[in-house]
């Protein structure tokens, strides 16, 4: 017989009510993990330097679904799931080579056809967009900061690093958590850790790469700069591009390993064998890697227009310093919003 209330109404049943306090837990769990996703996608993917984050989070998120009945609380939510993704990473990581960028693998090339050489994508740090590792931070530094430990120069640094001393270096430089927090989530020591961060500021120093020295205001002047490129860029304009682009820049167009330094060789290679560029148009897209990014679409030889990169920008003293053009369009025009086909 059903007990019924005071009021009239039935009672649920005992494992009716225990169900309805189930279902309320796991929704609160999901949006209790998903508030941590930027944040640790942004982790993962300076750990990995690709877009591979994305599915190390997912995993990290299945793994703390089935281990939360066992976690009791015994540490801080944030620090049991970094020291999930850490894992994840470290499993990910396992017997992989590096990832690089071009001008990591070997010095400039002259800007001829016969120097193109196509290396599997595994080997390229890959960009990411700015909205899935920074977020809409509140505080403006905090997101310049991101920004910063994100572009592509400083997440191949971290590349050279063992997975354990990248989470180190990571955990402590980046992040700003105590050797003690560290010493914990990898179950290890404090000297330990210490050590470890000592070993790794060493083998970065030794890149020359610092985040501090690579950030750029998006201001008023250079976003006129960005617009006079890509104005120069889709009009092929010679005389624009050289006043734009800095004497000493450099290009690179993963996953081929050449890569160019200088404007002479940059202009040589566009108006030669790259020439099949001219009259491309730029569709601008969010930022990646802390980064002006732009989809650019070339002519198809039937007419219209093709993909052919995701066009990374790097600004500096009043000119562009440095061009990669990532050609893996299929991948991430989609993870960056751009459609496959363009009219024009």
């Amino acid at each position: 017989m059903t007990a019924i209330s005071t009021t009239g109404a039935a009672r649920p049943r005992a494992h009716v009510r225990s169900r309805l306090v189930q279902d309320t837990a796991t929704v609160d769990l999901g949006r209790t993990l998903d508030s941590y996703r930027v944040e640790l996608t942004a982790y993962c993917y300076r750990m990995l330097g690709s877009a591979e984050a994305e599915d190390a989070v997912q995993e990290t998120f299945i793994r703390a679904w089935r281990a939360y009945d066992r976690f009791e609380g015994r540490s801080a939510l944030k620090s049991w799931l970094y020291r999930i993704a850490t894992n994840v990473c470290f499993d990910m990581l396992n017997g992989r080579e590096r990832r690089a960028r071009p001008m990591d693998l070997g010095p400039a090339q002259e800007p001829v056809e016969s120097n193109l050489h196509t290396l599997p994508e595994p080997v390229w740090i890959q960009p990411m967009p700015d909205s899935l590792v920074v977020g809409a931070a509140g505080d403006p530094a905090a997101a310049v900061e991101a920004r910063e430990t994100i572009r592509l120069a400083f997440v191949a640094a971290l590349q050279n690093l063992p997975p354990r001393q990248r989470a180190v270096l990571i955990l402590c430089e980046v992040l700003r958590w105590q050797a003690t927090e560290v010493a914990e989530l990898l179950d290890t020591t404090v000297p330990s850790v210490n050590s470890a961060l000592q070993r790794a500021r060493v083998t970065i120093s030794a890149t020359e790469v610092r985040p501090t020295e690579l950030e750029v205001t998006l201001d008023a002047e250079n976003r006129a700069l960005l617009d006079r490129y890509v104005a120069a860029f889709e009009g092929y304009d010679i005389d624009a591009l050289t006043a734009l682009i800095k004497e000493d820049a450099s290009q690179s167009m993963p996953p081929f390993d050449m890569w160019l330094a200088g404007r002479d060789d940059i202009l040589t290679w566009w108006f030669g064998p790259g020439i099949g560029c001219r009259g491309s148009r730029l569709v601008p897209v969010e930022a990646a890697n802390g980064l002006p990014a732009f989809g650019q679409y070339k002519p198809a030889p039937g007419g219209g227009y093709e993909p052919w990169s995701l066009q990374v920008v790097e600004l500096s003293d009043g000119g562009v310093v440095e061009l990669t053009f990532f050609l893996d369009t299929e991948r991430l025009f989609p993870l960056f919003g751009l459609p496959l086909e363009y009219a024009g």
